[in-house]
């Protein structure tokens, strides 16, 4: 990480001395470049790096509070989804707004789509005698909004790819696409933007960039189709007429736990308390 880091620097500051992380290759240790945190302020030079650090900081205790208090709400909502599952309802969709965490809302996604697909059923085989059925499955194949190079959901036995993303951009969607020579791909697009719109968006985007018209349509075409916030909610509705809202909550829960490291979080402070406990034999 250090390595890229420092060249992906050197890309967009090329005329600059100093590089981000300063590494010492014998003893494998490493520091951050405080030339590159110091400021003139009046005349004076002004270090930033511990104010920064504090900032950082003050993030990170933010962001696991937030998340904290998420998932003892998603507990609550499992624990009151048959006296009121109203409020159960209510929680998901607050949790379908562009302005959710992105990690957040893939996970909601997820759990919305798997239950959605979860009862639809086809036939296949080797042939028109001896067919097969199986009802469709979603996996979710990775971390949350990381850089993996991956596909976010695989659907079994149909083979299809599901991406979720934040934005409207045509170089972010044909990245993906090229990711997969091509292959269709559903996008799951964080917006409430109707799909006609986030296509056209693309399409304009795209033809600015490749001018050739056959290129652009090999890309549109592999955008086999496009999953906006009201079309989740709508499908959510669909989960909720089938009685599976608990279910939802409960795909949610454990995948949150999975994505955060709730679970080993846990078990380190179970282990700390066990190892420092005197009382303990």
């Amino acid at each position: 990480m250090n390595h890229r880091l420092n060249e992906e620097f050197k890309k967009y500051f090329p005329t600059t001395e100093y590089l981000p992380i300063i590494r010492d290759a014998e003893t494998n240790r490493y520091w951050i470049n405080e030339n590159l945190l110091s400021i003139i302020v009046d005349e004076e030079v002004v270090n930033i790096a511990l104010a920064v650090k504090d900032i950082i900081q003050a993030y990170i205790e933010a962001r696991q509070q937030a998340f904290s208090d998420f998932m003892s709400y998603c507990r609550e909502m499992i624990d009151i989804q048959e006296k009121e599952p109203e409020k159960a309802i209510e929680f998901i969709r607050g949790l379908l707004r562009p302005n959710v965490d992105a990690r957040v809302f893939e996970i909601v996604s997820y759990a919305i789509l798997k239950e959605y697909y979860s009862d639809q059923q086809i036939y296949w085989g080797w042939s028109p005698d001896e067919l097969n059925a199986e009802f469709l499955v979603l996996y979710k194949t990775g971390r949350t909004n990381a850089n993996d190079g991956g596909i976010d959901f695989v659907m079994k036995p149909l083979g299809r790819f599901f991406q979720v993303t934040e934005t409207v951009d045509a170089g972010k969607y044909f990245l993906d696409i090229d990711k997969v020579q091509r292959y269709p791909i559903t996008f799951v697009v964080k917006t409430e933007q109707d799909v006609s719109s986030v296509l056209t968006k693309v399409k304009e985007q795209a033809e600015l960039r490749y001018r050739v018209k056959a290129v652009v349509a090999k890309y549109m075409n592999s955008v086999e189709e496009v999953i906006n916030i009201p079309e989740l909610l709508s499908r959510f509705d669909e989960v909720l007429r089938k009685e599976k809202g608990k279910e939802v909550i409960e795909e949610i829960v454990l995948q949150s736990r999975v994505e955060f490291n709730v679970e080993a979080e846990e078990q380190d402070v179970l282990a700390y308390n066990k190892a420092t406990d005197k009382n303990n034999p």
